[in-house]
């Protein structure tokens, strides 16, 4: 198997960055959540709540987060840290440190996407601060992570895509791409749901290793179109996703694994490392 993707996303819910390779960190891959927007109560807000964030382009230079769109000149976010007072911000149950950046930001995004931007902001991750990741699914161990959902990896497969879409044809609906599913690595495998099966996967000169803790369970930000923000099936691929039971103890849609890092912090990642999966005991 290899790795046939690699996409980090600095801004959560916005368009993510397809590289070739990132530097593996304990809390995802380099730059990966760094910042995400927040409302008025600190709350975070992502597409589920304001699909036209899947129209905002991110880039990184060396200096500047670059936020691009259509209707205005782009805007450039230092990359050095912001002066200013820490906020609490929130993800989910979790609450988080975090540092304001600047009020261009907020004005950007209103002249961007209109009033329903109005209220928010964008706020950079304190990396002074640590966000763990739930113990349940840990064996034990510990981990963290920025602002991602919950956890710092998602692998996702070729195969299990391909079996969605199959599935998905059959139903007369169209097939899909993997960036509905937001993946930060994607692998090359031609059996379906094999990703269920594996504990671990390491890289075949053991640089690196990421232990596969839960699958994923998915939201309606699937049935968004990543590049327009259209949702051309509101209930697809949720209801086939479903339907086709791939975690049977588990309610709901699920694709993909979440994952930690045990073994490379600090190394490097790139498409086309060839992988070994270890699998769960029966």
């Amino acid at each position: 198997m290899q790795i046939t993707h690699l996409t980090i996303y600095p801004v959560k819910s916005l368009k993510g960055i397809s590289v070739d390779q990132s530097v593996l960190q304990e809390h995802g891959l380099e730059w990966d959540r760094r910042w995400m927007l927040v409302d008025a109560q600190q709350r975070f807000v992502t597409q589920r709540q304001l699909p036209a964030l899947a129209t905002i382009e991110v880039a990184l230079t060396d200096e500047h987060l670059v936020l691009s769109h259509p209707n205005v000149e782009p805007l450039s976010v230092p990359l050095a840290a912001p002066e200013g007072n820490l906020r609490l911000v929130s993800v989910w149950n979790d609450h988080c440190k975090a540092l304001p950046e600047s009020e261009d930001v907020s004005r950007w995004l209103v002249a961007a996407l209109g009033d329903q931007a109005q209220g928010l902001s964008l706020v950079r991750f304190a990396t002074e601060f640590t966000r763990a990741v739930e113990e349940d699914f840990l064996d034990g161990g510990t981990a963290h992570t920025h602002f991602a959902d919950g956890y710092p990896f998602l692998i996702t497969t070729t195969g299990s895509l391909d079996a969605l879409n199959q599935a998905l044809v059959a139903r007369g609906q169209t097939p899909i791409p993997m960036n509905r599913f937001r993946p930060n690595i994607v692998v090359e495998s031609s059996e379906a749901w094999a990703e269920d099966s594996w504990t671990t996967l390491s890289e075949q000169s053991c640089a690196f290793q990421l232990a596969l803790r839960k699958p994923c369970k998915r939201c309606k930000i699937t049935a968004i179109d990543q590049h327009t923000a259209a949702v051309p099936a509101p209930a697809e691929p949720l209801k086939t996703l479903i339907e086709l039971n791939t975690q049977p103890t588990l309610k709901g849609a699920h694709f993909g694994q979440n994952a930690t890092l045990l073994e490379g912090s600090g190394c490097t990642i790139r498409v086309g490392d060839r992988l070994a999966a270890a699998p769960r005991d029966v």
